[in-house]
């Protein structure tokens, strides 16, 4: 995209604001932390009002819950009320969960804490959780059933207190499939969410036909991820737009237009390790770019954005089980 045309739709994007959830974020990386504060006030006014931190190694925990209440307390200093039932709120929120991709640094220990800390703290949702084959190590017959064995008893800590889970599926969707089909969890009373969906047109209706909700990131705005945008409308051909969520998975995932540099692996989507991006810092993705996912989604499905992000805000209330009011 280059050109008049490019910027007169780039002008275009930007032309209106509309509330929206960022329903995936690793805004807690040490990669915000110069900035954390300036990127709230833009994500603010760019019209996110919602924006769950997730959750993917146990030893960040903390620096998870001590970004939330950081952000609360910015929020204040900007005159958001951050009252609960306030329309102009800047709220955040945590999601609990140990990864797959790391599963070797993950220790039974890990899962202990970790529902403990569900049972004392109540997080928005478990996540991310899922199944990883991305690299041949992870392949490997012992470290794939261990995948398997924390992703099971993530989704056992799931039913216990009726959260729903945040899915990190990559190049494993049908074995994910088969060990949510067999187990007790049920997104379609409990919610949840098939993060940074990257399988193809019939895994894409599977999950949602489990009742999940697919998550949409800045990948989408890549002409060049026609396998995606495929499953996309194949989706929502079959199950209208009440099957989509939208996510900036930041610092990853940067939409194509809001890359600065030839680091093409944040839009194509490589490991999610949030802190391994420092080198990045200039391509890195923030949560003020979601109107872009917004707005690339909105050309791709042909529905207008007004009417999309009042779905989408929708959607993600549906997944995560709440009942936040849509700004008017």
């Amino acid at each position: 995209m280059s050109g008049p045309e490019s910027s007169n739709r780039v002008n275009q994007a930007l032309s209106n604001c509309y509330p929206l959830i960022d329903t995936h974020t690793h805004f807690d990386a040490p990669v915000f932390d110069n900035d954390r504060e300036q990127q709230v006030q833009s994500a603010y006014h760019q019209g996110i009002r919602h924006l769950v931190l997730v959750g993917y190694l146990y030893q960040h925990f903390e620096r998870m819950y001590d970004t939330k209440q950081l952000i609360d307390k910015l929020s204040k200093r900007f005159g958001i009320d951050t009252g609960e039932h306030n329309e102009s709120d800047f709220c955040t929120h945590i999601a609990l969960g140990l990864h797959p991709f790391y599963i070797e640094q993950h220790t039974d220990a890990h899962l202990t804490e970790l529902a403990q800390m569900v049972a004392d703290s109540r997080p928005l949702a478990i996540g991310e959780i899922g199944l990883d084959t991305f690299t041949d190590a992870m392949k490997e017959p012992d470290v794939f059933d261990k995948q398997k064995r924390f992703f099971k008893a993530q989704l056992d800590t799931a039913v216990t207190h009726q959260l729903p889970v945040m899915l990190h599926i990559r190049k494993a969707h049908a074995e994910a499939l088969a060990i949510l089909k067999a187990h007790e969890y049920d997104a379609h009373t409990l919610g949840g969410i098939a993060h940074s969906f990257s399988g193809g047109e019939q895994e894409a209706k599977a999950f949602v036909k489990l009742g999940f909700k697919l998550g949409v990131t800045g990948q989408v705005t890549n002409p060049n991820a026609k396998k995606l945008r495929r499953a996309i409308q194949a989706a929502v051909d079959t199950y209208g737009i009440e099957c989509l969520v939208i996510e900036t998975d930041c610092p990853d995932m940067t939409p194509i237009m809001c890359q600065t540099s030839n680091s093409q692996q944040l839009a194509l989507g490589q490991s999610p390790d949030s802190d391994s991006k420092m080198a990045h810092a200039h391509d890195r993705n923030i949560p003020a770019n979601l109107p872009w996912v917004l707005s690339s989604l909105s050309e791709l499905l042909g529905v207008s954005q007004d009417k999309l992000a009042k779905q989408l805000w929708q959607n993600s209330c549906d997944a995560l089980k709440v009942n936040w009011a849509y700004p008017t």
